[in-house]
């Protein structure tokens, strides 16, 4: 694992200063103006994208299904002179109905991003910065229903950090935090009492500190392509520093027509703190749990507007 992170964070470095080799002429992905005055500025996105899939004496085999993703992307920008503010929020959710099976999540995620920046130099500037994640409903282990893994503030992340913030345009910034504050909050009775994603049995938060990592590049490759890709890194001072929590997520989206548009999405998520359950014997029986990597990759077509 450790040479999985520490070929990710080459990558990463590498990826990262060819990012920083954007030119001002290039638009961001809510085509965004370079020259900003000063004041706010808000937007967003919706998309809503669907597949639906019915068989009749279908000879291969196969269920019928109904999926649905949605989400909603938004941000509040305000800069006067030398201060910046920058405020996101993420919203994702999606279910998915097969045969005489229940609805079961696909996607389930809030994610309130704020940073505060002063300009220290050109591009340079002391920065503050603000994340808040959790989830809406309760997520399941399926095709168990019934118990609960996960719930709303079960858990939920929130992260305060110190630093430097490097923005050379508005489709690139690159956030560097040695003062770091990590909390892990378990609000559920019965997740808190097994000692869900790392806290203390018992107990309801868990606290790290530590340095922290954020990267965002957004950019529209044509006139109808367009990517944005963030990624977030924690080492907790602590304890074992050298294993990095990561936190990676990229939306391509393509607009066939002004309003239908083709998205494909991926995010990749590694905490030490959460033990997953896995078969080590290859019996077919979970007999192990700890850290595992996390991968979800979701492709629709939808629906689809910005405002």
């Amino acid at each position: 694992m450790k040479r999985i992170l520490f070929s990710l964070c080459l990558a990463i470095a590498g990826l990262t200063f060819t990012m920083a080799q954007v030119t001002d002429a290039e638009a961001d992905l809510l085509d965004v103006d370079e020259e900003l005055e000063d004041g706010w500025r808000s937007g967003g996105l919706f998309s809503l994208s669907f597949s639906q899939i019915t068989l009749t004496n279908w000879a291969a085999g196969g269920e019928n299904s109904l999926s649905g993703n949605s989400l909603v992307s938004m941000y509040a920008d305000y800069r006067q002179g030398n201060l910046t503010w920058n405020n996101s929020l993420d919203l994702g959710y999606g279910l998915q109905k097969r045969e005489d099976e229940n609805a079961r999540k696909t996607d389930d995620k809030i994610d309130l991003v704020s940073k505060v920046g002063m300009r220290a130099a050109k591009d340079w500037y002391y920065a503050g910065l603000v994340n808040f994640r959790t989830q809406m409903t309760a997520g399941y282990n399926y095709p168990d229903d019934t118990t609960p893994i996960s719930k709303f503030f079960a858990p939920a992340y929130l992260l305060g950090a110190l630093g430097m913030d490097y923005k050379p345009s508005d489709n690139f910034t690159l956030f560097l935090a040695p003062l770091t504050g990590k909390l892990t909050i378990v609000a559920d009775d019965v997740l808190s009492a097994a000692g869900a994603f790392g806290v203390k049995p018992g107990e309801k938060t868990l606290g790290e500190f530590g340095g922290y990592l954020r990267t965002q590049y957004r950019r529209n490759l044509t006139e109808n392509i367009s990517v944005l890709t963030k990624l977030d890194l924690f080492s907790n001072y602590l304890e074992k520093p050298q294993n990095l929590d990561v936190n990676w997520e990229t939306l391509v989206m393509a607009n066939l027509t002004r309003y239908i548009t083709v998205s494909f999405a991926t995010h990749l998520i590694y905490d030490e703190s959460v033990m997953i359950a896995y078969d080590s014997t290859d019996d077919g029986i979970e007999d192990a749990a700890g850290p595992r990597i996390q991968f979800k990759q979701l492709l629709g077509v939808g629906f689809s507007f910005r405002f």
